[in-house]
């Protein structure tokens, strides 16, 4: 018996991976966060498995079902958003089956920021605008922020940011961004990427607030923050560049010429 953490993906039943749905096809018990991961995901569970929604569940109740199923010798699939190790709270699941003894892994999914890029049409790292992504979110009721990574503190990279479960703070957020990055910066919110409803709001932190706050945005938004949005003018990468030689692209001899005797 295993528990298999799976990343469903950003929310396109296409984007998970093929051993994620394998695993959900072939286990007789399918755990799923459903506020985040829509139905047509896990509609491939075989017939007749023990299929929950988690998202009214306590941590305490869902270990209990993973601890039934172990006693059982089922396999569960735990299905989360995304990718399950970018805010997944897979730890303290995995903590407490550590301590009981159940076995599990991990499927790696598609995250949302992948898929915000996506949907944007942008690359997130270009030659000479950044070649940085930071991830990260603001402080919660439930998920205060370790000192040293408030958005102030890490704007001061001038990385690409990816910033996670702060929609309601939109305001806020690119108010702290202003002194780093400038009021002019690209900014974007792609709400609820790859789903058939996905908007996507772009503008400068200047204004960005402004068109995001009539949409009434709660949740399933990310914000993402850096010039690699509007960059028109860089650099091309050097791994194509016909003066650039490595291992797979050597540089070719010029042919030897034979003087005449």
């Amino acid at each position: 018996m295993t528990v298999h953490f799976i990343g469903a993906g950003p929310g396109d039943p296409d984007l998970i991976t093929v051993r994620g749905r394998r695993l959900i096809e072939a286990c007789p018990v399918v755990l799923y966060a459903g506020s985040l991961v829509p139905p047509e995901v896990i509609a491939c569970a075989p017939e007749g498995a023990r299929v929950i929604d988690t998202a009214p569940m306590t941590l305490g109740e869902i270990v209990a079902e993973m601890r039934a199923a172990n006693t059982d010798g089922k396999d569960v699939a735990r299905v989360h958003s995304g990718d399950p190790s970018l805010y997944g709270a897979i730890g303290e699941q995995m903590r407490r089956l550590d301590a009981l003894g159940i076995p599990y892994d991990v499927t790696p999914g598609v995250p949302a920021y992948a898929a915000a890029a996506a949907a944007l049409e942008r690359e997130l790292t270009l030659p000479g605008v950044s070649q940085t992504v930071i991830l990260t979110r603001t402080s919660t009721r439930s998920s205060p922020m370790p000192e040293g990574e408030d958005l102030a503190d890490l704007a001061r990279t001038g990385a690409t940011l990816a910033i996670h479960l702060s929609i309601r703070s939109i305001g806020a957020v690119c108010e702290a961004l202003v002194p780093a990055y400038g009021a002019d910066c690209p900014a974007a919110v792609v709400y609820r990427a790859s789903w058939p409803d996905e908007r996507i709001v772009t503008g400068t932190l200047a204004d960005l607030a402004a068109k995001v706050r009539p949409l009434r945005l709660r949740r399933t938004a990310l914000i993402l923050v850096g010039r690699v949005l509007a960059a028109e003018t860089f650099d091309d990468s050097a791994l194509y560049d016909s003066a650039h030689h490595h291992l797979l692209r050597p540089r070719k001899r010029k042919p030897q010429t034979r003087s005449s005797a």
